[in-house]
């Protein structure tokens, strides 16, 4: 399963933003990957999302596979369009 998502908030993939998805996807057990550009990393690890470089306007691609895939993906989706759940 793969769907693209624009990243609206402030300040980007900062890192309390990457926190954020890292606690999400640990929640699941499927893989979940996230691609910006050429550069891809595990959903699953911060220092890893961090090193996307994805500042506000930045088309992401996420990946998952496993069984829980669908609530995986709607829910890291929900979670990037409510921009983080951030004040701005």
């Amino acid at each position: 399963m793969e769907k693209r998502v624009t990243i609206m908030n402030k300040l980007g993939l900062h890192a309390r933003a990457a926190a954020k998805i890292v606690t999400l996807t640990n929640n699941f057990k499927s893989n979940i990957q996230i691609r910006n550009g050429e550069k891809i990393a595990d959903a699953k690890s911060i220092m890893k999302l961090l090193m996307l470089s994805a500042p506000r306007g930045t088309v992401l691609t996420i990946i998952a596979n496993g069984d829980d895939e669908s609530n995986a993906m709607k829910s890291l989706i929900n979670l990037i369009k409510n921009k983080f759940d951030e004040n701005e």
